[in-house]
């Protein structure tokens, strides 16, 4: 197998697969419910009774910056610490482009010209009704430009490699990647798809794979971004499986569809159950995805508001250990989501592929 050509294919996808995701996962915004509103900072909030509905879903949904800590000020009130992030509006052909710091955690609205703008639930609305599509570079987003650097970089020095190298014994990074390309290669694809027409699948394969397993991973990390556990993203890679799919489909793929073996009387209800099925398998990978990743972000952060819900110092140890303990869990779990999503992908193109040899066999053994 030539490594160099899968790493080198593998790069393009992955920055493809990052060009439909940064378009679509700004979305989550505009879904946010009202609990995704940006807490206010003062003194009489701080006094408030603690809500760990709105703490648990200000820290898995997106934002226009990137929060990473509070600070306590003398009088008690919170200062938070992000990231700003780059702001761009459309609105009525005019483009604003500015920094989230300028809303100053959503206290001050920023006018351009004969446009406001300002926060509302997290995300931002032109304070005189006029339409506004938002095209920002969210935390999500920004979240995903750093693992396909990441990513991007990793198989680029391992191509690289390769290409310096030959197919002799890996080294450098290589020798971490080529083991699991191979596993892909071997327990997923070979399989599911078939050992002569595998390898034109295996670079989205890859990048299905490894582009999971990367987001996953940086959304463990303390402050990290919810971007697998956001739906817009998780339904634009099933979308991507499903255009494969359903592009890669034989006639044997869409007889069984269309033309199922069943009396024609049955064709009105057959048909479109087969057709609710090929749009279910997106369905189910879209919700899987994203109800195990934010599922596991949910449990950890619960965990850690019943400290503040009890507020008894001993019940501290207790609630960081489980929350450990969630974490390696969850680092299992994010190789896992990240191994079923690229299976069931493998699984979905295989039965596309179906060649018609199954019906000859049957009709065969008739005669």
């Amino acid at each position: 197998m030539r490594f160099s050509r899968f790493f080198r294919i593998h790069t393009i996808v992955t920055l493809l697969v990052f060009a439909a995701s940064a378009f679509i996962s700004p979305l989550q915004l505009r879904a946010s419910t009202d609990t995704t509103a940006v807490t206010d900072t003062t003194a009489t909030q701080a006094e408030e009774k603690f809500n760990p509905v709105d703490m648990i879903m200000h820290h898995i949904s997106d934002a226009h910056d990137w929060h990473l800590f509070d600070l306590t000020g003398e009088n008690g009130e919170l200062h938070p610490v992000s990231i700003p992030l780059p702001v761009i509006l459309v609105t009525d052909g005019h483009v604003d482009v500015f920094m989230s710091s300028a809303f100053h955690h959503g206290h001050s609205e920023v006018v351009k010209s004969d446009r406001t703008y300002k926060l509302d639930h997290g995300h931002v609305v032109e304070t005189s009704g006029k339409s506004v599509t938002d095209l920002s570079i969210t935390k999500n987003v920004a979240s995903m430009l750093l693992s396909v650097i990441l990513l991007v970089s990793l198989f680029g020095a391992a191509g690289a490699s390769y290409r310096k190298n030959g197919l002799g014994a890996p080294k450098g990074v290589a020798k971490i990647l080529e083991p699991l390309v191979v596993y892909v290669r071997d327990e997923i694809a070979i399989p599911n798809i078939g050992e002569k027409k595998y390898a034109r699948y295996m670079p989205y394969l890859l990048t299905a794979f490894f582009f999971i397993w990367i987001n996953n991973l940086l959304g463990l990390i303390p402050g990290g971004a919810n971007f697998t556990g956001n739906i817009a993203v998780t339904l634009t890679l099933a979308v991507i499986t499903m255009i494969i799919t359903n592009v890669s489909g034989t006639k044997t793929y869409w007889g069984h569809i269309f033309t199922p073996h069943v009396p024609k009387g049955l064709y009105p209800i057959m048909i479109p159950v087969e057709v609710i099925g090929v749009l279910s398998k997106p369905f189910a990978l879209t919700i899987r995805l994203f109800a195990n990743i934010t599922a596991g972000h949910i449990i950890i952060l619960s965990l850690v508001a019943l400290i503040f819900i009890f507020k008894n110092i001993a019940l501290a140890p207790v609630s960081v250990a489980f929350v450990l303990f969630i974490s390696c869990l969850e680092l299992l779990v994010a190789a896992l989501q990240a191994y079923v999503f690229t299976l069931l992908s493998a699984l979905f193109i295989g039965l596309a592929l179906e060649e018609p040899h199954h019906e000859h066999g049957t009709e065969h053994a008739h005669h």
